[in-house]
């Protein structure tokens, strides 16, 4: 829509009102035999009305007379579907344009591409809701100001574009990994789009080790999906899973991605994360699991910057690695970062230290803690699920 007519804040409402209209009209009609032209001949006619409503926009009236929907456009050939597939990456490029702030690039493409809640883009960025809110409002307007073409950058554009872009495609993978809110664990259709989009930007990039990285990172994450839910939706911890579950030719993939990335010789925040898996996904049990590499390359990370959910994780290896009071030392270091303080990762992480150095009580209160900030159902359960495990075991040990 934003490719055939502009007017980025308006093609977006007809596309939400035409999948609104799909969700009634399919079910009590039936589905069509072209579904993707029937959503974007009805988004293009609501389009058309939303302009018509505008008042003084007399040239804009004028111009949305003269539209029409090619009746070769509307069979939607094979190179169509082509260019519906192409227009995910423009609008990507288009989002993450250099005249928003990077802020506003991420959180614009989440809501737009993503299709990811104003909540869950908060929490991506450890903002309230009602910041997160304003900040998209003002991308829009300044997307709809801008009058920026529907095509994708030239190549000597790219890299002032790039990073943003795959921090966008970071944050969806991330969400649809580890769902915000709901009573499932994940969202598949999440991370399945952003390893789509990878692999398409990888085509586009083939020789930047970051695309690379990004990609094999979450090939790497999202080989162990299938082992990470119990038939019951419940979670299961990585050190418990069945790793017969996993996805070895992701692992694979992932493996010799990372590697060829590395090789390069230019480091960076995606590599390394995707290392980080490597090491996880290639242990034969969690006993095994070469922690110390771990640290280490947590250690190169944070170098690179702070950042507190990867200062989070760093506790968690230091705590496997070095014991739990220096897990929880960290811990303490980081419970000063108004970013996370009261984040329910943070608890969790706590808990789980408390729990190896012997604290049931502090452990079991700490987990309770969790479970009252987390989001998601999911993981309310599994913390609460901790908590009374630990209770049962304090008293059998009184």
């Amino acid at each position: 829509m934003v490719r055939r007519y502009g007017h980025f804040d308006t093609a977006e409402d007809a596309t939400q009102e035409a999948l609104i209209a799909a969700a009634t009209t399919w079910s009590a009609e039936g589905r069509p035999d072209n579904p993707l032209a029937w959503l974007i001949t009805v988004a293009s006619r609501r389009l058309t009305d939303l302009l018509r409503s505008e008042q003084a926009r007399r040239r804009r009236q004028e111009a949305v007379d003269q539209w029409t929907l090619p009746a070769e456009r509307v069979a939607l050939g094979a190179d169509e579907h082509a260019n519906a597939t192409d227009d995910t990456l423009i609008l990507l490029f288009m989002c993450c344009h250099p005249s928003l702030s990077p802020a506003s690039q991420i959180a614009l493409t989440l809501r737009a591409v993503g299709g990811l809640s104003t909540l869950e883009i908060a929490r991506a960025f450890l903002v309230p809701e009602a910041t997160m809110t304003r900040r998209v409002t003002r991308a829009k307007q300044t997307i709809k100001d801008s009058h920026i073409p529907f095509r994708l950058p030239a190549s000597t554009d790219f890299g002032e574009r790039l990073a943003a872009v795959l921090h966008v495609l970071y944050l969806v993978f991330n969400e649809g990994y580890a769902a915000t809110g709901g009573a499932s664990l994940y969202r598949t259709d999440l991370s399945s789009e952003a390893i789509r989009l990878c692999r398409m930007l990888r085509q586009l990039l083939p020789d930047d080790a970051e695309v690379t990285g990004l990609l094999a990172l979450m090939l790497l994450t999202d080989a162990r999906r299938a082992a990470r839910a119990g038939p019951g939706g419940e979670l299961i911890q990585m050190a418990e899973q069945d790793r017969s579950l996993w996805n070895a030719a992701f692992i694979r993939e992932g493996v010799e991605l990372v590697t060829r990335a590395l090789q390069q010789g230019q480091p960076g925040q995606y590599q390394i994360q995707a290392a980080i898996a490597a090491v996880h996904d290639e242990a034969p049990n969690a006993a095994e699991t070469d922690w110390a590499q771990i640290v280490a390359l947590y250690e190169v990370l944070l170098g690179a910057g702070t950042n507190p959910v990867v200062q989070l994780n760093y506790a968690v290896a230091v705590g496997m690695a070095r014991g739990p009071v220096a897990g929880l030392a960290v811990i303490d270091a980081l419970s000063t970062d108004a970013r996370i303080a009261d984040d329910y990762r943070l608890y969790s992480v706590r808990a789980h230290l408390l729990e190896m150095s012997g604290d049931l009580a502090g452990a079991r209160e700490t987990y309770q803690a969790a479970a009252q900030r987390a989001p998601n159902l999911s993981h309310q359960r599994h913390l609460n699920g901790r908590a009374a495990r630990i209770a049962r075991l304090d008293r059998r040990m009184r």
